[in-house]
């Protein structure tokens, strides 16, 4: 919107409107659509990711962005036209009515001021220009492009790289419980006193056996046990806690004198043991012939962060997998150790997918190979930086997070992408001319779209709920990273190879 709006801007007030419409979407419809078509597949993509609420979340979005961008193409431009059609007659903004071209002597100041319209900038034939697009012009382009300060902005960048990369180092993995309820709930306090007070002994695990076996037959009793002494020699288990139905009746069968080698007494003497330890009677489903399943019991210790959880999981299930016997191991908390496992590998898959999806859209739609690099190596550069920051932050990489990250992949190409263009679009013979160029179409533009964007989410900062706050962190990192990515870093990079100076030609 904010480009479309500056471009009409620009374009020459005595021009007819369908020439101004013209003019403006020859500015601005191409970047537009190349960050649109960027932030829609970028959402799409990451409709692949394992979680549902990320595939929800995507869909929804990025199906939002398409109608954004029909609306600013149609809906905006039909605003355009008539604000044009507003100007040729030289009628008030506000009340419709037409206004006089000078100011009126008997008429008072503020009705000169509110209620006299039509003047322009007689020099440029356009609207007077904006204060902070002479400022990009004049003094910021000029500035940035002093080979001092290039050489300042490098190293600068060395340092926001280098310090990036080491944050993503030490970004924690997981969700903690207390991070999906409100900072007022009991739930948080129960946490805090479970971790102080309990938190040598963990979850108390269920491995049950899928399949109907023969408990009858010796040896596979014997490969039951192997099995479970597998599961103890873990050092995430404490083998005294562990409880096994089968243990306890093979020693009240050795003091009955039971036969447990013969399948009919096997199962028939089992209200025996249910007797002497009724809770058993939950760990058997049988019937007058077999015992379909079975379960047992291991007790966790020591395990008091999220890389604990996902190790623990892991290396039990990876000792089911060697049984001779089908196990499996379950506890209702697996369903987040689940997303433990595959959440750095299904983001760095989503953010690696789409970053080659948008090298592929911008060389597509930038008329320049190596400016499409650049814009594909900002989008990579703001990732890692908000990755990183995330970690200076306090945000671990969870599914929440996860899915600002997806966010960050769509708006981090948006600035650079729209600077990148104006460069390469610009008729200036000379690269930092044409910087300084790009900077004072665009640079005032990209200052409003960001400040707008953290304007809009900042009031989730001082929500009560951490999907809020996150929400808010990750987004404030896009369109900082973003902005100073768009106005600092990718204006040098472009002066840098002369192979993107070539303008395109205008037909």
């Amino acid at each position: 919107m904010f480009i479309l709006v500056s471009c009409w801007q620009h374009t020459k007030v005595k021009d007819s409107v369908k020439d101004r419409m013209a003019e403006t979407y020859a500015d601005a419809a191409i970047s537009v659509t190349i960050t649109t078509l960027t932030d829609v597949l970028a959402f799409y993509i990451g409709t692949s990711s394992a979680f549902p609420s990320v595939q929800s979340f995507c869909i929804y979005t990025g199906t939002a962005f398409v109608f954004c961008y029909i609306y600013n193409l149609t809906f905006l431009g039909a605003v355009l036209a008539l604000n044009g059609r507003r100007e040729e007659s030289n009628r008030h903004w506000l009340t419709f009515m037409k206004v006089e071209t000078e100011p009126q002597d008997f008429r008072s100041r503020a009705y000169n001021r509110c209620c006299i319209g039509g003047s322009f900038d007689e020099t440029t034939g356009a609207e007077f220009e904006h204060p902070l697009n002479g400022f990009f012009r004049d003094h910021y382009g000029p500035f940035l492009m002093h080979p001092c300060i290039k050489a300042l902005v490098i190293i600068l960048y060395v340092l926001y790289l280098s310090s990036s990369i080491y944050a993503c180092t030490r970004v924690k993995e997981g969700i903690d419980l207390r991070n999906t309820a409100s900072d007022d709930s009991y739930l948080i306090p129960y946490y805090d006193w479970e971790e102080k007070y309990f938190s040598e002994y963990g979850l108390r695990i269920m491995v049950v056996v899928t399949k109907s076996i023969k408990y009858w037959d010796s040896s596979v009793r014997a490969d039951l046990k192997k099995c479970m002494e597998s599961f103890e020699s873990s050092r995430f288990v404490d083998k005294k806690y562990s409880e096994s139905w089968l243990r306890i009746y093979e020693v009240v069968a050795s003091g009955l004198s039971l036969n447990l080698n013969d399948r009919d007494a096997f199962i028939e003497n089992l209200p025996i043991l249910f007797n002497i330890t009724p809770e058993s009677k939950w760990d058997i489903i049988y019937s007058t012939t077999e015992i379909r399943t079975s379960r047992f019991y291991v007790q966790t210790v020591n395990v008091t962060t999220a890389l604990d959880d996902k190790n623990l999981l892991i290396d039990l299930r990876r000792r089911a997998r060697k049984c001779k016997i089908p196990m499996l191991v379950y506890h209702p908390a697996f369903i987040y150790f689940d997303q433990f496992i595959v959440i750095v590998q299904k983001t760095l898959q989503t953010v690696g997918i789409a970053a080659g999806t948008m090298l592929i859209i911008s060389l597509l739609l930038i008329p320049n190979p190596l400016c499409s690099l650049w814009v594909t190596f900002a989008i990579a550069s703001v990732i890692v930086g908000v990755t990183g920051f995330m970690a200076f932050w306090d945000v671990s990489l969870d599914p929440i997070s996860m899915i600002n990250l997806i966010i960050c992949i769509g708006f981090s190409v948006d600035f650079s992408a729209h600077i990148s263009y104006a460069f390469v679009s610009s008729e200036e013979p000379e690269v930092n001319d044409k910087a300084v160029d790009a900077l004072y179409r665009l640079g005032y533009p990209v200052v409003q779209g960001a400040l707008s964007t953290i304007l809009g989410v900042v009031v989730l900062s001082v929500t009560a709920t951490y999907i809020f706050r996150t929400f808010f962190k990750i987004m404030f990192l896009v369109m900082a990273f973003g902005a100073i990515h768009g106005l600092v870093f990718i204006p040098v990079f472009l002066t840098f190879f002369g192979i993107c100076t070539e303008a395109p030609q205008k037909v």
